[in-house]
């Protein structure tokens, strides 16, 4: 397997970021720079079929811990901090479940610990609906004009939700239509209580797709974890609140590992 493309900056502990399904390494943009400036490695990975990373077949969870799994045996540092967005908090969630050695701390925002209900037609709709703009002839970055300003909160800054909207106008629609099938597939719930190393979860209040109520209920769920709340912000919290979400990330990545329990 190749390992997935990424962007890299700075030297010291390497921390990991795993974009939403809407993304590329670019969502990282502004973590990206804070980090390396703040004495980290910071490594934003395009996900498999996104950016200048081959697709994978079959598209699903376990191939995607796959890619990250191969990436961080490439990286050749160790274990990683694991920081996953939305779709990326749930390959984070696999790859824990998988290979929990390669973790030394894990950060998951706007993500949930499973996907939809277990009918089937619930799915079957939410894809329908996702991908109806493209069945119609939109472009995906005409379908992120209209997505992206639903997604965040009132208190976001334009500049991120701009960089988000271009973020989604890059994915193939191929690609996007490949993660929207596999996303409804995803549930990690009986692994959370495996989950041995500090965890921060991140939750934005006017978050629909991951709402605060669901995230709590996941940070209640893992031994040691710490749970904060974004006020005014939506689902896109790194890029809505960069500055504030940074400031979260930092203080969590100052912590040692010992005192987190």
């Amino acid at each position: 397997m190749n390992p997935p493309a990424f962007t890299v900056l700075g030297g010291g502990p390497t921390v990991l970021m795993l974009h939403g399904i809407g993304g590329g390494h670019l969502s990282f943009a502004p973590q990206v720079e804070t980090l390396a400036s703040s004495g980290y490695r910071a490594i934003a990975w395009d996900m498999p079929g996104y950016g200048r990373s081959a697709p994978i077949e079959p598209y699903n969870f376990k191939g995607l811990a796959q890619s990250c799994i191969a990436l961080i045996e490439n990286l050749q540092c160790g274990d990683v901090v694991l920081v996953g967005h939305s779709m990326g908090g749930m390959v984070a969630q696999e790859v824990m479940a998988r290979r929990p050695e390669l973790v030394s701390k894990l950060v998951l925002c706007g993500t949930s610990p499973s996907f939809g209900k277990p009918d089937g037609q619930w799915q079957r709709e939410f894809i329908a609906q996702r991908t109806a703009p493209l069945d119609a002839g939109k472009t995906m970055a005409e379908l992120a004009q209209v997505l992206v300003p639903q997604m965040v909160g009132p208190g976001s800054l334009p500049e991120g939700v701009r960089l988000a909207a271009h973020c989604m106008g890059l994915v193939p629609a191929s690609t996007y239509r490949r993660a929207l099938e596999a996303l409804v597939t995803f549930d990690r719930r009986a692994a959370l209580a495996q989950i041995r190393v500090p965890t921060l979860v991140i939750a934005g209040e006017h978050d629909r797709n991951a709402p605060p109520a669901v995230m709590k209920k996941m940070a209640d769920a893992i031994a040691n974890s710490t749970y904060l709340e974004m006020p005014g912000i939506g689902h896109l919290q790194n890029l809505e609140a960069p500055d504030e979400f940074d400031g979260m990330l930092l203080n969590f990545l100052a912590l040692p590992r010992e005192l987190m329990h």
